[in-house]
């Protein structure tokens, strides 16, 4: 019964997250992207599976989807980490690795590379020192092989949608207290919980205060979703389009070409360019000139050329 059970839910997983291919070019330079982004970089996802779908219509946000960017295993110098990650994929040492919470697979590391073909946005922290860049870092590594929390998920969606029939905070997983290790949920509740468990906001609720002016409460990290990095003012949306504006000219096109429209021909000589001859052509038995004056200083020449021929003639030449 059990293997009935494994299948049917194996089959229901694979064809919720079914991604057709890309049918267009992405509008970023992939290319820069993964040159650039740092470790603590969040990046946000717009899914093209059935569960994407789900998700874009629930949450009102092409972003589907949020993975932590934790860099390259050469990067990392503590060895219990490293072990970690080695544990959950087998992956070169060079690798761009991301931490991401999959249905099928729950928390598990992603080369960098699996995205290419999807439109992504980075999320930056703004001013996180790197002290807690790394604790970040490491939390969400510490999560990995946790199981993906489906409960987690419908009871999200109960909560966003604008409809109910029990009260949302019965039964709710959504609104327990977190015990400041890893726990199972999804993609997004995971990178809150590693950012809340250095006290960096994300979207935090804020409240007057007589003796301090304000109070700041952190959001329950159950409650996020992928676009609440993106609307969040301490993230910095970094992006890299695919035809990059700030980007000079080619070298070839920046060099000092001469504008004069001379010729070298070897030994250092230069020459003018050829100026085109200009012509006239008949129509309707009359000549068009292109030039007025051109044309009354040849007749003129023409006229003075008839008379020094007439009076070089002699007087047997006479008709």
């Amino acid at each position: 019964m059990r293997s009935i059970y494994r299948n049917l839910r194996n089959k229901l997983n694979h064809w919720l997250i079914y991604e057709p291919p890309a049918a267009e070019i992405m509008p970023y330079d992939f290319n820069r992207l993964k040159y650039e982004i740092r470790p603590g970089d969040i990046l946000l996802v717009e899914g093209r599976s059935r569960i994407s779908k789900i998700i874009r219509t629930i949450t009102q946000s092409p972003w589907t989807h949020a993975a932590l960017y934790i860099g390259r295993l050469i990067d990392f110098e503590d060895e219990e980490i490293k072990k970690i990650i080695h544990r959950h994929t087998d992956v070169t040492d060079n690798t761009r690795l991301i931490i991401e919470d999959l249905l099928d697979s729950g928390t598990v590391a992603t080369p960098l590379n699996f995205y290419n073909n999807h439109h992504i946005r980075i999320c930056r922290p703004i001013g996180i020192t790197p002290a807690d860049l790394h604790l970040v870092v490491n939390y969400a590594i510490k999560a990995l092989g946790q199981p993906y929390n489906v409960r987690h998920l419908l009871d999200l969606t109960r909560f966003l949608l604008p409809w109910t029939i029990l009260p949302r905070r019965w039964g709710s997983c959504l609104f327990r207290t977190s015990s400041g290790e890893p726990e199972s949920g999804i993609c997004s509740s995971l990178i809150a919980e590693a950012f809340t468990a250095v006290h960096f906001p994300i979207l935090p609720f804020v409240k007057p205060d007589e003796a301090q002016g304000i109070e700041v409460f952190q959001r329950n990290p159950y409650l996020f979703t992928p676009k609440d990095f993106d609307y969040s003012p301490y993230f910095e949306i970094i992006k890299y389009p695919l035809f990059n504006p700030d980007e000079p000219l080619p070298y070839y096109r920046r060099l000092p070409w001469t504008k004069s429209g001379f010729l070298h021909q070897d030994d250092g000589i230069l020459t003018a360019p050829t100026k085109p001859v200009k012509k006239s052509f008949p129509i309707f038995g009359k000549r068009k000139e292109e030039n007025a004056e051109d044309v009354a200083k040849n007749d003129k020449e023409n006229i003075k050329a008839d008379q020094r021929s007439d009076t070089e003639k002699t007087p047997g030449d006479k008709e």
